[in-house]
């Protein structure tokens, strides 16, 4: 490898959508509905939950945790979008990329696992219901959750601390509209071996261990439900876990294209952009819409919520 003349790199130019000064404006403005009605329908939820005491369950608490890590993951990229769409500016500090970056990792690795655990919940109540609540407690619920968001921040320091040791001196500019792994590694003028194994192999053992846990879960709930007599019972067994499956296959689907894909062969910048939206945007908006208009409890909460906030704006 030649010596590539090395300076210190103070900042990062964000170049996902500068490609398309013409319509900033209108993204502007679809952006900041998008965020906003994520904020507000995970907010909802999380009241709902927290309001309706019928809905105090370890299946709701997940989906709590859920509805947080939703509001958390758009909040880290989408606000500094914003901002660069309106200003032009699209830099951002190397202390802020570094930051960005730690915490999106860290919440999405943390979505990943919190979805495992919610396909374990699942498994448990639909295949074991006499035994749920001995397996299912309300200590085990704190562990599990507390033992996802340890596990997604652990493994966000040690990608973190991988990416920024190496040097940066070909280019500071991010083809992406945040600061992520891949397009980070792809600026670097020192060898990315390491950093780009550490992903591969650490995410990819973490990441199937995630989904052969939620494969092999709805594989046994699946059975079980099939095994119901009554076509009642098996809708409601469904409807329970549609939700879920549904949110797995757009997350999981949307991350494994994100973090393994870009090392590949072949890829495109603009796909990987499309791609990052999807589970960084778009989902976090979608998934209280599909819970809610799943699952009867949920949608019951809400309209409670809703005509109890009626009833006091009209005293």
């Amino acid at each position: 490898m030649g010596i590539c003349n090395q300076t210190t790199v103070t900042q990062f130019i964000l170049i996902g959508l500068s490609d398309l000064p013409e319509v900033r404006y209108p993204l502007f403005v679809v952006f900041t509905i998008i965020y906003q009605v994520t904020l507000v329908g995970n907010g909802v939820i999380l009241l709902a939950i927290g309001t309706e005491k019928k809905l105090h369950t370890p299946m709701y608490y997940f989906l709590a945790n859920l509805s947080l890590l939703d509001i958390f993951c758009p909040s880290v990229t989408v606000p500094k979008m914003l901002e660069n769409l309106l200003t032009e500016k699209h830099s951002i500090s190397y202390i802020g990329c570094a930051l960005q970056l730690y915490f999106l990792v860290a919440l999405v690795g943390t979505e990943v696992f919190l979805l495992s655990v919610m396909a374990y919940d699942r498994y448990v109540a639909i295949c074991f219901p006499l035994q749920y609540t001995l397996v299912i407690t309300k200590v085990r619920c704190v562990q599990l959750t507390a033992g996802t968001w340890v596990a997604g921040f652990l493994n966000s320091l040690l990608h973190t601390v991988s990416t920024f040791r190496l040097s940066f001196c070909k280019s500071n500019q991010v083809n992406q509209y945040y600061c992520d792994i891949p397009p980070v590694v792809a600026l670097s003028c020192s060898s990315t071996y390491v950093a780009e194994m550490l992903i591969l192999v650490e995410a990819g053992i973490l990441g199937s261990s995630a989904f052969l846990v939620t494969f092999i879960s709805y594989f046994y709930i699946i059975s079980t439900i099939l095994k119901i007599q009554s076509a009642e019972g098996k809708r409601k067994a469904f409807s329970t876990c549609a939700s879920h499956l549904l949110v797995v296959c757009l997350f999981g689907g949307t991350t494994i294209f994100t973090y393994v894909c870009p090392f590949s062969s072949q890829h495109s910048p603009a796909r990987d952009r499309l791609i990052s939206m999807l589970y960084g945007i778009i989902t976090p908006m979608l998934n209280p819409m599909i819970y809610s208009m799943r699952n009867t409890e949920v949608k019951g909460a809400i309209r409670r919520l809703l005509y109890q906030k009626g009833c006091l704006q009209q005293v």
